[in-house]
Protein backbone atom coordinates (compact mmCIF):
# COMPACT_ATOMS: atom_id res chain seq x y z
CA UNK A 1 0.00 0.00 0.00
CA UNK A 2 1.17 3.95 -0.81
CA UNK A 3 -0.06 6.28 1.96
CA UNK A 4 0.41 10.28 0.73
CA UNK A 5 0.75 12.19 3.83
CA UNK A 6 0.15 15.93 3.64
CA UNK A 7 1.40 17.05 0.38
CA UNK A 8 1.87 20.09 -0.11
CA UNK A 9 3.98 22.07 -2.64
CA UNK A 10 6.65 24.82 -1.84
CA UNK A 11 4.80 28.48 -2.36
CA UNK A 12 7.30 31.49 -3.06
CA UNK A 13 6.01 34.40 -0.94
CA UNK A 14 2.54 34.55 -0.11
CA UNK A 15 1.22 33.18 -3.00
CA UNK A 16 -1.02 29.64 -2.12
CA UNK A 17 0.36 26.72 -2.78
CA UNK A 18 -0.47 24.64 -5.56
CA UNK A 19 -1.15 21.26 -3.74
CA UNK A 20 -2.17 21.85 0.10
CA UNK A 21 -2.29 19.07 2.74
CA UNK A 22 -3.06 16.28 0.01
CA UNK A 23 -3.52 13.00 1.32
CA UNK A 24 -4.71 9.76 0.41
CA UNK A 25 -4.12 5.81 -0.04
CA UNK A 26 -3.19 3.75 -3.03
CA UNK A 27 -4.61 0.32 -2.67
CA UNK A 28 -3.34 -2.70 -3.63
CA UNK A 29 -5.96 -4.63 -6.92
CA UNK A 30 -7.14 -1.30 -7.00
CA UNK A 31 -7.24 1.59 -9.55
CA UNK A 32 -7.11 5.25 -7.90
CA UNK A 33 -8.54 7.83 -9.57
CA UNK A 34 -6.87 11.28 -9.31
CA UNK A 35 -9.53 13.72 -11.47
CA UNK A 36 -9.51 17.50 -11.54
CA UNK A 37 -9.56 20.14 -14.26
CA UNK A 38 -6.51 21.70 -16.12
CA UNK A 39 -4.26 23.56 -13.58
CA UNK A 40 -5.67 21.67 -10.26
CA UNK A 41 -2.57 20.29 -8.62
CA UNK A 42 -2.40 16.60 -10.42
CA UNK A 43 0.40 16.95 -11.72
CA UNK A 44 2.42 18.54 -8.97
CA UNK A 45 0.48 15.97 -6.80
CA UNK A 46 2.43 13.56 -8.66
CA UNK A 47 5.47 14.86 -8.46
CA UNK A 48 5.69 15.08 -4.67
CA UNK A 49 4.11 11.68 -4.58
CA UNK A 50 7.14 10.09 -6.91
CA UNK A 51 9.54 12.97 -4.62
CA UNK A 52 10.80 14.94 -8.21
CA UNK A 53 9.68 18.13 -6.69
CA UNK A 54 10.36 19.72 -3.46
CA UNK A 55 7.90 19.79 -1.01
CA UNK A 56 6.65 19.05 2.10
CA UNK A 57 4.87 15.70 3.84
CA UNK A 58 5.60 11.81 3.11
CA UNK A 59 5.10 8.74 1.07
CA UNK A 60 5.07 5.63 2.65
CA UNK A 61 5.34 2.69 0.50
CA UNK A 62 4.31 -0.16 3.22
CA UNK A 63 4.73 2.02 5.95
CA UNK A 64 8.59 3.16 4.90
CA UNK A 65 9.17 6.76 3.23
CA UNK A 66 9.83 5.96 -0.66
CA UNK A 67 13.04 7.85 -0.64
CA UNK A 68 14.88 5.46 2.15
CA UNK A 69 13.89 1.74 0.18
CA UNK A 70 17.18 0.93 -1.36
CA UNK A 71 15.39 0.41 -4.81
CA UNK A 72 12.18 2.65 -5.53
CA UNK A 73 12.03 1.49 -8.81
CA UNK A 74 10.94 -1.73 -8.06
CA UNK A 75 7.87 -0.68 -6.10
CA UNK A 76 6.52 2.30 -8.38
CA UNK A 77 6.69 2.43 -12.14
CA UNK A 78 5.65 6.25 -13.67
CA UNK A 79 4.70 7.87 -16.56
CA UNK A 80 4.73 10.68 -16.35
CA UNK A 81 4.70 12.24 -20.01
CA UNK A 82 6.86 11.03 -23.25
CA UNK A 83 10.13 8.68 -22.80
CA UNK A 84 13.34 10.38 -22.42
CA UNK A 85 16.14 8.85 -24.17
CA UNK A 86 18.47 9.53 -27.22
CA UNK A 87 15.88 9.92 -30.33
CA UNK A 88 18.56 7.88 -32.71
CA UNK A 89 18.37 4.83 -30.32
CA UNK A 90 16.22 1.90 -30.98
CA UNK A 91 13.01 0.93 -28.46
CA UNK A 92 15.04 -2.50 -26.91
CA UNK A 93 18.32 -0.62 -26.89
CA UNK A 94 16.79 1.90 -24.60
CA UNK A 95 15.11 -1.17 -22.79
CA UNK A 96 18.03 -2.89 -22.35
CA UNK A 97 20.25 -0.22 -21.25
CA UNK A 98 17.43 0.70 -18.73
CA UNK A 99 17.64 -3.17 -17.43
CA UNK A 100 20.88 -2.89 -16.48
CA UNK A 101 19.76 0.42 -14.75
CA UNK A 102 17.67 -1.40 -12.52
CA UNK A 103 19.25 -4.72 -12.20
CA UNK A 104 16.96 -7.11 -14.21
CA UNK A 105 17.66 -9.68 -17.12
CA UNK A 106 18.08 -7.91 -20.71
CA UNK A 107 15.35 -10.44 -21.72
CA UNK A 108 13.02 -8.22 -19.85
CA UNK A 109 13.30 -6.28 -22.73
CA UNK A 110 11.91 -8.00 -25.25
CA UNK A 111 9.10 -9.08 -22.78
CA UNK A 112 7.76 -5.64 -22.08
CA UNK A 113 8.30 -4.89 -25.99
CA UNK A 114 6.13 -7.83 -26.84
CA UNK A 115 3.40 -6.60 -23.74
CA UNK A 116 3.10 -3.12 -24.91
CA UNK A 117 2.55 -4.47 -28.56
CA UNK A 118 5.63 -2.82 -29.98
CA UNK A 119 7.55 -6.45 -31.26
CA UNK A 120 7.29 -4.95 -34.70
CA UNK A 121 8.77 -1.30 -33.65
CA UNK A 122 12.23 -3.03 -31.63
CA UNK A 123 14.25 -1.90 -33.90
CA UNK A 124 12.73 1.23 -34.91
CA UNK A 125 14.33 4.64 -33.05
CA UNK A 126 12.07 6.34 -30.74
CA UNK A 127 12.36 9.09 -32.10
CA UNK A 128 10.36 8.14 -35.28
CA UNK A 129 7.59 6.48 -32.80
CA UNK A 130 3.88 8.45 -32.45
CA UNK A 131 2.50 9.81 -29.65
CA UNK A 132 0.82 6.09 -29.58
CA UNK A 133 3.75 4.70 -29.76
CA UNK A 134 5.39 5.93 -27.00
CA UNK A 135 2.96 5.64 -24.09
CA UNK A 136 3.51 2.48 -24.95
CA UNK A 137 7.13 2.36 -24.82
CA UNK A 138 6.40 4.74 -21.48
CA UNK A 139 4.64 1.90 -20.03
CA UNK A 140 7.30 -0.33 -20.96
CA UNK A 141 9.85 1.59 -18.79
CA UNK A 142 7.41 1.96 -15.83
CA UNK A 143 7.14 -2.45 -15.64
CA UNK A 144 10.47 -2.64 -16.65
CA UNK A 145 11.68 -3.49 -12.97
CA UNK A 146 8.23 -5.27 -11.85
CA UNK A 147 7.05 -2.68 -9.93
CA UNK A 148 3.90 -3.50 -7.43
CA UNK A 149 2.63 -0.04 -8.29
CA UNK A 150 1.95 2.61 -11.25
CA UNK A 151 1.59 5.88 -11.46
CA UNK A 152 0.45 7.77 -14.47
CA UNK A 153 0.00 10.97 -15.18
CA UNK A 154 -2.93 11.43 -17.42
CA UNK A 155 -2.05 8.95 -20.26
CA UNK A 156 -4.72 8.97 -22.56
CA UNK A 157 -3.98 12.54 -23.24
CA UNK A 158 -4.06 13.12 -26.94
CA UNK A 159 -4.61 9.40 -27.29
CA UNK A 160 -7.40 8.29 -30.11
CA UNK A 161 -9.93 6.31 -28.39
CA UNK A 162 -8.28 2.71 -29.24
CA UNK A 163 -5.04 3.77 -27.65
CA UNK A 164 -7.20 5.37 -24.66
CA UNK A 165 -9.09 2.16 -24.09
CA UNK A 166 -5.82 -0.08 -24.53
CA UNK A 167 -4.47 2.16 -21.44
CA UNK A 168 -7.46 1.69 -19.28
CA UNK A 169 -7.73 -1.72 -19.89
CA UNK A 170 -3.62 -2.38 -19.22
CA UNK A 171 -4.23 -0.48 -16.17
CA UNK A 172 -7.34 -2.88 -15.15
CA UNK A 173 -4.86 -5.64 -15.99
CA UNK A 174 -2.16 -4.49 -13.39
CA UNK A 175 -4.88 -4.09 -10.74
CA UNK A 176 -6.32 -7.18 -10.98
CA UNK A 177 -2.91 -8.92 -10.57
CA UNK A 178 -2.69 -7.47 -7.20
CA UNK A 179 -0.98 -4.34 -8.23
CA UNK A 180 -1.80 -0.64 -7.09
CA UNK A 181 -2.57 2.24 -9.68
CA UNK A 182 -2.98 6.13 -9.47
CA UNK A 183 -4.12 7.30 -12.55
CA UNK A 184 -5.12 11.14 -13.34
CA UNK A 185 -7.65 12.84 -15.71
CA UNK A 186 -9.88 14.83 -16.44
CA UNK A 187 -12.43 13.14 -18.33
CA UNK A 188 -14.87 12.07 -15.21
CA UNK A 189 -17.11 9.58 -16.72
CA UNK A 190 -13.92 7.68 -18.69
CA UNK A 191 -12.22 7.88 -15.16
CA UNK A 192 -14.97 6.78 -13.32
CA UNK A 193 -15.38 3.49 -15.21
CA UNK A 194 -11.61 2.33 -14.89
CA UNK A 195 -11.25 3.49 -11.41
CA UNK A 196 -12.37 1.98 -7.96
CA UNK A 197 -11.83 4.56 -6.64
CA UNK A 198 -11.71 8.28 -7.45
CA UNK A 199 -10.71 11.30 -5.26
CA UNK A 200 -11.07 14.43 -7.04
CA UNK A 201 -8.78 17.96 -6.79
CA UNK A 202 -9.75 21.55 -7.26
CA UNK A 203 -6.92 24.16 -6.72
CA UNK A 204 -4.69 21.93 -5.03
CA UNK A 205 -7.54 21.07 -2.45
CA UNK A 206 -9.13 17.24 -1.85
CA UNK A 207 -12.73 17.70 -2.51
CA UNK A 208 -13.88 14.00 -2.57
CA UNK A 209 -12.77 10.53 -2.40
CA UNK A 210 -15.16 7.91 -3.04
CA UNK A 211 -15.49 4.79 -4.38
CA UNK A 212 -16.32 4.67 -8.10
CA UNK A 213 -19.31 3.47 -7.97
CA UNK A 214 -20.98 6.04 -5.37
CA UNK A 215 -19.13 8.57 -7.69
CA UNK A 216 -20.99 7.79 -10.68
CA UNK A 217 -23.91 7.21 -8.92
CA UNK A 218 -24.14 10.93 -7.49
CA UNK A 219 -22.21 13.33 -9.43
CA UNK A 220 -22.59 12.06 -12.85
CA UNK A 221 -26.31 12.24 -13.16
CA UNK A 222 -28.20 15.04 -13.97
CA UNK A 223 -29.12 16.96 -10.50
CA UNK A 224 -29.58 20.43 -9.36
CA UNK A 225 -26.71 21.99 -7.39
CA UNK A 226 -27.86 24.44 -4.21
CA UNK A 227 -26.23 26.85 -1.37
CA UNK A 228 -27.79 27.84 1.41
CA UNK A 229 -27.63 29.08 4.43
CA UNK A 230 -30.32 26.97 5.18
CA UNK A 231 -29.19 23.87 3.25
CA UNK A 232 -29.92 20.98 5.30
CA UNK A 233 -34.13 22.49 6.33
CA UNK A 234 -34.29 22.70 2.70
CA UNK A 235 -32.78 19.26 2.13
CA UNK A 236 -35.58 17.43 4.59
CA UNK A 237 -38.35 19.59 3.25
CA UNK A 238 -36.99 18.07 -0.15
CA UNK A 239 -36.62 14.58 0.96
CA UNK A 240 -39.99 14.32 2.15
CA UNK A 241 -41.45 14.92 -1.39
CA UNK A 242 -39.96 11.98 -2.62
CA UNK A 243 -36.49 13.78 -4.37
CA UNK A 244 -32.97 12.23 -3.75
CA UNK A 245 -30.27 14.58 -1.59
CA UNK A 246 -27.12 14.26 -0.82
CA UNK A 247 -25.33 16.94 1.46
CA UNK A 248 -21.64 17.63 0.28
CA UNK A 249 -21.27 20.22 2.88
CA UNK A 250 -22.81 22.45 5.56
CA UNK A 251 -24.10 24.91 2.81
CA UNK A 252 -24.23 22.59 0.07
CA UNK A 253 -26.34 20.19 -1.27
CA UNK A 254 -26.94 18.06 -4.51
CA UNK A 255 -30.87 17.35 -5.65
CA UNK A 256 -31.83 14.76 -7.71
CA UNK A 257 -34.60 13.26 -9.32
CA UNK A 258 -36.12 16.67 -9.73
CA UNK A 259 -36.13 20.44 -11.48
CA UNK A 260 -34.71 23.49 -10.35
CA UNK A 261 -38.34 25.18 -10.81
CA UNK A 262 -39.66 22.86 -8.26
CA UNK A 263 -36.33 23.37 -5.64
CA UNK A 264 -37.00 26.92 -6.08
CA UNK A 265 -40.66 26.70 -5.47
CA UNK A 266 -40.27 24.47 -2.11
CA UNK A 267 -37.66 26.92 -1.38
CA UNK A 268 -40.08 30.09 -1.83
CA UNK A 269 -43.23 28.40 0.05
CA UNK A 270 -40.93 27.59 3.28
CA UNK A 271 -38.77 31.27 3.73
CA UNK A 272 -35.18 29.52 2.48
CA UNK A 273 -32.73 31.80 1.12
CA UNK A 274 -30.78 30.55 -1.91
CA UNK A 275 -27.30 31.66 -2.53
CA UNK A 276 -27.59 29.37 -5.33
CA UNK A 277 -29.64 27.01 -7.66
CA UNK A 278 -28.50 25.52 -10.79
CA UNK A 279 -28.72 22.21 -13.16
CA UNK A 280 -25.70 20.85 -13.44
CA UNK A 281 -24.71 17.73 -15.53
CA UNK A 282 -21.37 16.74 -13.90
CA UNK A 283 -20.52 17.79 -10.60
CA UNK A 284 -17.31 17.93 -8.33
CA UNK A 285 -17.91 19.35 -5.12
CA UNK A 286 -15.69 22.24 -3.42
CA UNK A 287 -16.32 22.88 0.22
CA UNK A 288 -16.44 25.85 1.85
CA UNK A 289 -13.25 27.38 2.43
CA UNK A 290 -13.61 27.08 6.34
CA UNK A 291 -13.96 23.27 5.71
CA UNK A 292 -10.49 22.66 4.26
CA UNK A 293 -7.97 22.47 6.48
CA UNK A 294 -5.40 25.21 6.20
CA UNK A 295 -1.75 24.04 6.83
CA UNK A 296 0.36 26.69 9.02
CA UNK A 297 3.08 28.63 7.91
CA UNK A 298 5.57 30.61 9.75
CA UNK A 299 8.81 31.99 8.50
CA UNK A 300 11.12 30.11 10.87
CA UNK A 301 10.46 26.68 10.18
CA UNK A 302 13.12 25.24 7.88
CA UNK A 303 11.58 23.84 4.57
CA UNK A 304 10.89 19.98 4.36
CA UNK A 305 12.33 18.67 1.21
CA UNK A 306 10.28 15.66 -0.81
CA UNK A 307 13.62 15.62 -3.24
CA UNK A 308 14.47 11.47 -3.17
CA UNK A 309 17.94 10.32 -1.88
CA UNK A 310 18.76 8.23 -5.20
CA UNK A 311 21.60 5.35 -5.85
CA UNK A 312 23.23 4.77 -8.59
CA UNK A 313 22.17 1.54 -11.56
CA UNK A 314 22.49 -1.83 -10.68
CA UNK A 315 25.48 -2.75 -13.30
CA UNK A 316 27.03 0.32 -13.82
CA UNK A 317 29.38 -0.91 -16.37
CA UNK A 318 26.57 -2.67 -18.76
CA UNK A 319 24.95 0.35 -18.61
CA UNK A 320 27.59 2.73 -19.64
CA UNK A 321 28.36 0.16 -22.35
CA UNK A 322 24.85 0.32 -23.60
CA UNK A 323 24.38 4.23 -23.36
CA UNK A 324 27.82 4.95 -25.10
CA UNK A 325 27.78 2.18 -28.10
CA UNK A 326 24.15 1.60 -28.31
CA UNK A 327 23.85 4.91 -31.03
CA UNK A 328 26.08 5.73 -33.71
CA UNK A 329 27.29 9.11 -32.48
CA UNK A 330 30.84 7.68 -31.22
CA UNK A 331 31.49 5.92 -34.18
CA UNK A 332 31.74 8.52 -36.94
CA UNK A 333 33.71 11.01 -33.93
CA UNK A 334 36.59 7.73 -33.42
CA UNK A 335 36.76 8.22 -37.02
CA UNK A 336 37.18 12.13 -37.50
CA UNK A 337 39.36 11.83 -34.61
CA UNK A 338 41.70 9.01 -36.70
CA UNK A 339 41.27 10.75 -40.09
CA UNK A 340 42.18 13.83 -38.14
CA UNK A 341 45.65 12.42 -36.82
CA UNK A 342 46.42 11.33 -39.55
CA UNK A 343 46.01 14.63 -40.84
CA UNK A 344 47.93 15.76 -38.35
CA UNK A 345 50.86 13.98 -39.00
CA UNK A 346 50.97 14.89 -42.84
CA UNK A 347 50.93 18.52 -42.13
CA UNK A 348 53.90 17.77 -39.39
CA UNK A 349 56.29 16.34 -41.89
CA UNK A 350 55.07 17.84 -45.47
CA UNK A 351 54.28 21.28 -44.45
CA UNK A 352 56.38 21.97 -41.16
CA UNK A 353 59.87 21.06 -40.18
CA UNK A 354 59.43 17.65 -39.04
CA UNK A 355 59.78 17.34 -35.11
CA UNK A 356 62.43 15.71 -32.88
CA UNK A 357 59.71 15.22 -30.18
CA UNK A 358 58.95 11.92 -30.16
CA UNK A 359 56.04 12.14 -28.23
CA UNK A 360 54.73 14.62 -31.29
CA UNK A 361 55.77 11.84 -34.10
CA UNK A 362 54.03 9.15 -31.87
CA UNK A 363 50.93 11.53 -31.52
CA UNK A 364 50.86 12.91 -34.63
CA UNK A 365 50.91 16.51 -32.53
CA UNK A 366 51.91 19.41 -35.19
CA UNK A 367 52.93 22.31 -33.72
CA UNK A 368 49.82 24.40 -34.53
CA UNK A 369 47.64 22.42 -32.53
CA UNK A 370 46.80 22.53 -28.88
CA UNK A 371 46.72 19.21 -28.74
CA UNK A 372 46.89 15.95 -30.45
CA UNK A 373 43.97 15.51 -32.24
CA UNK A 374 43.33 11.92 -31.14
CA UNK A 375 43.77 13.54 -27.78
CA UNK A 376 40.84 16.43 -28.28
CA UNK A 377 39.00 13.14 -29.36
CA UNK A 378 39.16 11.08 -26.63
CA UNK A 379 38.30 13.71 -24.42
CA UNK A 380 34.92 14.85 -26.57
CA UNK A 381 33.73 11.22 -25.97
CA UNK A 382 34.54 10.99 -22.66
CA UNK A 383 32.31 14.45 -22.47
CA UNK A 384 29.48 12.56 -24.45
CA UNK A 385 29.68 10.67 -21.54
CA UNK A 386 27.53 12.63 -19.11
CA UNK A 387 26.85 15.10 -21.65
CA UNK A 388 23.94 13.14 -23.02
CA UNK A 389 22.66 11.72 -19.39
CA UNK A 390 21.85 15.44 -19.19
CA UNK A 391 20.76 16.04 -22.58
CA UNK A 392 18.55 12.36 -23.06
CA UNK A 393 18.05 11.74 -18.68
CA UNK A 394 16.58 8.08 -19.48
CA UNK A 395 17.45 8.11 -15.67
CA UNK A 396 15.15 10.85 -14.95
CA UNK A 397 12.36 9.78 -13.27
CA UNK A 398 13.62 10.69 -9.69
CA UNK A 399 13.13 8.03 -7.73
CA UNK A 400 15.04 5.62 -9.90
CA UNK A 401 18.36 5.32 -10.42
CA UNK A 402 21.14 8.01 -9.58
CA UNK A 403 22.90 9.36 -13.39
CA UNK A 404 25.54 10.95 -10.59
CA UNK A 405 25.94 8.22 -8.27
CA UNK A 406 29.79 7.86 -7.80
CA UNK A 407 29.67 4.03 -8.80
CA UNK A 408 28.18 5.21 -12.30
CA UNK A 409 30.84 7.78 -12.39
CA UNK A 410 33.61 4.98 -12.01
CA UNK A 411 32.18 3.19 -14.88
CA UNK A 412 32.43 6.46 -17.06
CA UNK A 413 35.55 6.72 -16.49
CA UNK A 414 36.88 3.41 -17.04
CA UNK A 415 34.76 3.00 -20.42
CA UNK A 416 36.04 6.49 -21.25
CA UNK A 417 39.63 5.47 -20.92
CA UNK A 418 39.70 2.27 -22.52
CA UNK A 419 38.40 4.31 -25.23
CA UNK A 420 40.92 6.87 -25.05
CA UNK A 421 43.86 4.31 -24.76
CA UNK A 422 42.06 2.11 -27.74
CA UNK A 423 42.08 5.46 -29.65
CA UNK A 424 46.00 6.28 -28.87
CA UNK A 425 47.22 3.19 -29.68
CA UNK A 426 44.74 3.39 -33.20
CA UNK A 427 46.39 6.56 -33.97
CA UNK A 428 49.71 5.57 -33.32
CA UNK A 429 49.86 3.03 -35.63
CA UNK A 430 47.87 5.15 -38.44
CA UNK A 431 50.48 7.92 -37.44
CA UNK A 432 53.23 4.92 -37.72
CA UNK A 433 52.30 4.13 -41.68
CA UNK A 434 51.83 7.92 -42.25
CA UNK A 435 55.59 8.66 -40.89
CA UNK A 436 57.03 6.01 -43.25
CA UNK A 437 54.91 6.49 -46.42
CA UNK A 438 54.29 10.02 -46.71
CA UNK A 439 56.15 12.64 -48.56
CA UNK A 440 58.64 14.72 -47.12
CA UNK A 441 58.69 11.99 -44.32
CA UNK A 442 61.68 11.87 -41.70
CA UNK A 443 62.16 8.27 -42.44
CA UNK A 444 61.85 5.21 -40.13
CA UNK A 445 61.14 5.59 -36.73
CA UNK A 446 61.13 2.70 -34.41
CA UNK A 447 58.14 3.69 -31.14
CA UNK A 448 59.78 0.58 -29.20
CA UNK A 449 62.87 2.84 -28.52
CA UNK A 450 60.82 5.30 -27.04
CA UNK A 451 58.38 3.70 -24.82
CA UNK A 452 58.17 6.95 -22.51
CA UNK A 453 56.41 8.60 -25.20
CA UNK A 454 54.05 5.64 -25.54
CA UNK A 455 53.26 6.07 -22.41
CA UNK A 456 53.02 9.43 -21.92
CA UNK A 457 50.44 10.09 -25.08
CA UNK A 458 48.26 7.69 -23.66
CA UNK A 459 48.34 8.87 -20.32
CA UNK A 460 47.41 11.91 -22.26
CA UNK A 461 44.51 11.15 -23.78
CA UNK A 462 43.32 9.24 -20.71
CA UNK A 463 43.32 12.51 -19.17
CA UNK A 464 41.60 14.39 -20.97
CA UNK A 465 38.90 11.56 -21.65
CA UNK A 466 38.54 12.30 -17.61
CA UNK A 467 38.72 15.52 -18.14
CA UNK A 468 35.51 15.59 -20.22
CA UNK A 469 33.29 13.64 -18.50
CA UNK A 470 34.55 15.36 -15.35
CA UNK A 471 33.61 19.13 -16.66
CA UNK A 472 30.23 17.29 -18.31
CA UNK A 473 29.16 16.20 -15.45
CA UNK A 474 29.84 19.63 -13.00
CA UNK A 475 28.47 21.83 -16.02
CA UNK A 476 25.79 19.41 -17.22
CA UNK A 477 26.48 19.73 -20.73
CA UNK A 478 28.53 17.88 -23.44
CA UNK A 479 30.19 21.55 -24.97
CA UNK A 480 30.95 22.80 -21.94
CA UNK A 481 32.76 19.69 -21.13
CA UNK A 482 34.69 19.85 -24.48
CA UNK A 483 35.75 23.53 -23.72
CA UNK A 484 36.93 22.28 -20.14
CA UNK A 485 39.34 19.85 -21.95
CA UNK A 486 40.61 22.89 -24.87
CA UNK A 487 40.99 25.06 -21.60
CA UNK A 488 44.11 23.05 -20.61
CA UNK A 489 46.95 23.74 -23.32
CA UNK A 490 45.04 27.21 -23.99
CA UNK A 491 44.46 28.48 -20.57
CA UNK A 492 45.89 26.67 -17.78
CA UNK A 493 49.69 25.30 -19.74
CA UNK A 494 50.63 29.24 -19.97
CA UNK A 495 49.86 29.63 -16.41
CA UNK A 496 51.75 26.71 -15.13
CA UNK A 497 54.25 27.31 -17.46
CA UNK A 498 55.03 31.44 -15.49
CA UNK A 499 54.62 29.87 -12.35
CA UNK A 500 57.49 26.90 -13.16
CA UNK A 501 59.97 29.40 -15.46
CA UNK A 502 62.21 28.67 -17.90
CA UNK A 503 63.53 25.46 -16.87
CA UNK A 504 61.43 24.97 -14.02
CA UNK A 505 60.26 21.83 -15.89
CA UNK A 506 63.01 20.47 -16.71
CA UNK A 507 64.19 20.35 -13.28
CA UNK A 508 61.25 18.78 -12.12
CA UNK A 509 62.18 15.44 -14.65
CA UNK A 510 65.38 15.60 -13.27
CA UNK A 511 63.81 15.71 -9.67
CA UNK A 512 61.22 12.97 -10.59
CA UNK A 513 64.20 10.89 -12.25
CA UNK A 514 66.28 11.17 -9.02
CA UNK A 515 63.37 9.77 -6.71
CA UNK A 516 62.69 7.10 -8.86
CA UNK A 517 66.67 5.81 -9.00
CA UNK A 518 66.35 6.40 -4.95
CA UNK A 519 63.55 4.65 -4.45
CA UNK A 520 64.49 1.55 -6.91
CA UNK A 521 68.17 1.64 -7.22
CA UNK A 522 68.15 1.58 -10.89
CA UNK A 523 70.38 4.00 -12.17
CA UNK A 524 68.83 7.52 -13.76
CA UNK A 525 69.55 8.51 -17.18
CA UNK A 526 67.46 6.37 -19.38
CA UNK A 527 64.68 3.34 -19.78
CA UNK A 528 60.95 3.92 -20.32
CA UNK A 529 60.22 4.93 -16.52
CA UNK A 530 62.58 7.92 -16.70
CA UNK A 531 61.58 8.60 -20.28
CA UNK A 532 57.74 8.45 -18.67
CA UNK A 533 59.19 10.92 -15.77
CA UNK A 534 60.54 13.55 -17.99
CA UNK A 535 57.23 13.96 -19.88
CA UNK A 536 55.18 14.09 -16.78
CA UNK A 537 57.63 17.05 -15.88
CA UNK A 538 55.96 18.87 -19.04
CA UNK A 539 54.08 21.90 -18.28
CA UNK A 540 50.98 20.60 -20.37
CA UNK A 541 50.88 17.38 -18.02
CA UNK A 542 51.44 19.45 -14.72
CA UNK A 543 48.49 21.28 -16.02
CA UNK A 544 46.23 18.32 -16.80
CA UNK A 545 47.19 17.06 -13.34
CA UNK A 546 46.01 20.24 -12.06
CA UNK A 547 42.47 20.62 -13.99
CA UNK A 548 41.90 17.00 -13.07
CA UNK A 549 41.95 17.92 -9.18
CA UNK A 550 39.98 20.97 -9.51
CA UNK A 551 37.28 19.11 -11.50
CA UNK A 552 37.08 16.18 -8.75
CA UNK A 553 36.79 19.08 -6.32
CA UNK A 554 34.02 20.62 -7.84
CA UNK A 555 32.38 16.85 -8.61
CA UNK A 556 32.34 16.82 -4.93
CA UNK A 557 31.30 20.34 -4.07
CA UNK A 558 28.42 20.01 -6.79
CA UNK A 559 27.76 16.12 -5.02
CA UNK A 560 28.19 16.66 -1.46
CA UNK A 561 25.18 19.85 -2.43
CA UNK A 562 22.77 17.48 -4.17
CA UNK A 563 22.81 15.41 -0.74
CA UNK A 564 22.14 18.76 1.41
CA UNK A 565 19.23 19.26 -1.14
CA UNK A 566 18.27 15.60 -0.18
CA UNK A 567 15.13 14.98 1.14
CA UNK A 568 15.37 14.92 5.38
CA UNK A 569 15.16 11.70 6.36
CA UNK A 570 12.36 10.63 9.10
CA UNK A 571 11.47 7.87 10.39
CA UNK A 572 7.62 7.57 9.95
CA UNK A 573 5.34 5.12 11.15
CA UNK A 574 2.33 3.55 9.19
CA UNK A 575 -0.45 5.82 10.00
CA UNK A 576 1.44 8.78 11.37
CA UNK A 577 1.53 12.01 9.60
CA UNK A 578 4.58 14.34 8.34
CA UNK A 579 4.73 17.60 9.96
CA UNK A 580 3.25 20.60 8.14
CA UNK A 581 5.01 24.06 7.97
CA UNK A 582 5.66 25.67 11.90
CA UNK A 583 4.35 22.04 13.45
CA UNK A 584 7.04 20.83 16.45
CA UNK A 585 8.05 17.52 15.18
Amino acid sequence: MIQAIGLTSTSRRKARPTVADLTFDILPGEVTGLLGPAGSGKSTALRLLLGTEAGRGATLVDGRPLHELPHPAREIGAVVGDVVGHPRRTARGHLRMLCSAFGVPLSRADEMLHLVGLDAMADERIGTFSLGMDRRLGFAVALLARPRALILDDPVRGLPPQEAAWVHELSRKHAAAGGAVLLTGRDARALARTADQVIALEKGRLVASESAEHFARTRLRPHVAVRSPYAQRLAGLLAESGAEVISTSGSRIAVYGTTSAAVGETAYRNGILLHHLADEAVRVAVPETADIPQPVRTRKAPPVRLIAHRTGPERPFGYELRRAFGVRTPWPAALLTLLGSMAGTVLMTRWGAAPTSPLRLVSGWATELPLPVAVIGAGGLGALGYGQEFTYPALAPGYGPEPRSPRLLGAKLAVSGATALLLATLATLLNLVMLRTAPGAPGAFDPLAHPGALTAFGALAVGCAWAGVLAAAVFRTTALGLAAVMAVPVMVVPAVRMVLGGDGSRELGDAADALWSLVTGVSQGGGAVSGTLRFAGQPVFLALVLSLAALVGAYAASALRGRRRGRRSTALRTGQTAPLTGEKS
